[in-house]
């Protein structure tokens, strides 16, 4: 770009290359960004909801996923378009922060979007739309605070955790397990919480899978599994009272580092190389017995003669342990990780209850549960299902929820679900827009408008009649006033959230509020987009 000047001194830009550039400019850009907006949240649109439909992507090499998770079907499409990937990064925001709600998010910005276009073809100007959202926004979370309900929960009471899990999960392919898995996903949560800090590190829950089974098996162990199985076969396969000796050095003699060759004429220097090596291993073996494991975890590889010696020395040992699964190993036995045969010291041990060797079905899979842990802060939720794209969307489901349960430990205010938190704060922001004179009044009563649409995409994907069934809820909560009066998706027969028991998060609610704005606004700003045209 060149700025020159005409000659009456008014400045103006040449392009280089001008005529390989597309320029869009004034009301026509922000109308294509807004209409790439929209076509993104239109998309996941239906998808929002208990009775929200599934989408299938196909990766380019051919691996199909299958997903309800807003943020994971962004993920995955390809997006060319820059407002497009500003709506993928939305939701991805959205799932780092909070876990949960990443579809609503996406469907929140396009309805402000789709709003904003009416405002700019009546000849409002973007900066002043863009600050009416901003002010709504504002009475919209103060609102949100307003009406939610604390609730108290302890080690011994998790049921209202329960609850707002389910509610979390209901929208998921597994809502027929929704009872166990949300209470897999809270004592999973409340193993691995602090409660005195109010934090909760989910690296200490791992998530594990296997093909095979029916999803009511899927369990949660308090302890680790690892997907290996005993070194040798004849090994015992079950171990009481385990005391683990978790090893990062090889079980082998040692290589120097140096280029050399050895030379062995006779078969004497042969046979005492032998016993050399033997007596190694020897030493080796001996050295783990003499501190007293009676299970070794090795991150490497053994010799065969090592596999050997081991089995007649009764040390059942376990190899190629990845590194990620010997730090959980560690955290939960209370163990350290050893990194030469001189440091072993009895002291380094793990301690766990049981290690068992546990067969799956009529195939070769086996798993090493290491339970009854002496730490048992490392936990481990293990989903069984019929194939593997079931088990990948559970495990979507699964961190959702325990995103979910560790928010509520973080901050145990929670609003009703069901859309009963927009529609009350779309009636508290049409309240307050008569207080603002000037054009934004009509952003903020757009911003109202905006709200209504998540409720209005949850009647649409049950089945119900949107418009009737929205009004019809939002005229029974301005008469009674009364913030639980959601969308029933569920036919349950009564409108009343709190009866039904669906919960959200305060945190998730007021946070898909806050990044929907700041998308929108971010879009509206921009009024000139030059882009290098395709050949």
């Amino acid at each position: 770009m060149a700025l020159a000047f005409d000659e009456y001194g008014r400045p103006f830009i040449i392009l280089r290359e001008q005529e390989s550039k597309s320029r869009l400019r004034g009301l026509d850009a922000q109308k294509s960004n807004i209409a790439a907006g929209v076509a993104v949240s239109r998309i996941l649109r239906t998808s929002l909801g208990p009775k929200g439909m599934d989408k299938m992507l196909q990766s380019p090499d051919g691996d199909i996923t299958i997903t309800n998770d807003g943020a994971t079907i962004l993920e995955q499409m390809d997006v060319d378009n820059q407002i497009g990937k500003l709506m993928v990064e939305l939701s991805r925001s959205q799932d780092y922060e909070i876990g949960d709600g990443t579809t609503g998010v996406v469907v929140m910005a396009g309805a402000l979007l789709e709003q904003a276009e009416r405002l700019l073809e009546r000849g409002i100007h973007p900066i002043r739309v863009a600050e009416g959202f901003e002010i709504s926004s504002r009475i919209a979370v103060d609102h949100l605070e307003q009406i939610s309900h604390k609730f108290d929960f302890s080690a011994t009471n998790i049921e209202p955790l329960v609850q707002t899990c389910m509610t979390t999960l209901s929208s998921k392919i597994v809502n027929r397990c929704k009872r166990s898995l949300a209470e897999i996903a809270v004592k999973g949560v409340m193993a691995v919480a602090d409660l005195e800090r109010k934090d909760v590190n989910l690296d200490l829950i791992k998530v594990e899978g296997k093909v095979g089974g029916k999803l009511e098996d899927t369990e949660l162990i308090y302890g680790i599994i690892v997907d290996k199985d005993m070194s040798h076969p004849q090994m015992p396969k079950q171990i009481e009272d385990a005391k683990i000796a978790i090893l990062t050095c090889p079980f082998e003699p040692p290589k120097p580092k140096t280029k050399h060759k050895v030379d062995i004429d006779t078969v004497e220097k042969f046979q005492t190389l032998r016993e050399q090596e033997r007596k190694y291993f020897d030493d080796m073996v001996q050295r783990c017995k003499d501190v007293g494991a009676t299970l070794v975890i090795c991150q490497w590889g053994f010799d065969d003669e090592a596999n050997h010696l081991l089995m007649h020395r009764n040390l059942p040992a376990v190899r190629w342990v990845g590194g990620v699964e010997l730090e959980l190993i560690a955290i939960a036995t209370g163990g350290r990780i050893v990194p030469r045969f001189q440091e072993l010291t009895p002291e380094k041990l793990g301690k766990a209850g049981l290690v068992r060797e546990k067969a799956f079905g009529t195939t070769k899979d086996r798993m090493l549960y290491i339970e009854h842990c002496a730490n048992s802060r490392a936990v481990t939720v293990f989903i069984r299902g019929g194939n593997k794209m079931m088990i990948e969307e559970t495990k979507r489901s699964i961190h959702d929820a325990l995103c979910v349960a560790r928010n509520l430990i973080r901050n145990n205010s929670i609003v009703y679900g069901g859309g009963a938190a927009e529609i009350s704060c779309s009636i508290a922001v049409e309240a307050a827009a008569d207080k603002y004179p000037g054009v934004e009044q009509y952003a903020i009563r757009a911003f109202a408008d905006a709200l209504d649409s998540v409720p209005m995409a949850l009647a649409e994907n049950s089945g119900l009649q949107p418009i009737e069934t929205l009004s019809a809820v939002k005229a029974q909560q301005i008469k009674e006033k009364n913030p639980c009066c959601g969308i029933d998706c569920n036919d349950a027969g009564t409108n009343d959230m709190r009866e039904q028991n669906v919960f959200e998060t305060l945190i998730g609610k007021q946070q898909q509020i806050l990044l929907a704005t700041q998308v929108v606004k971010m879009i509206l700003k921009i009024d000139d987009v030059i882009s290098p045209s395709e050949y």
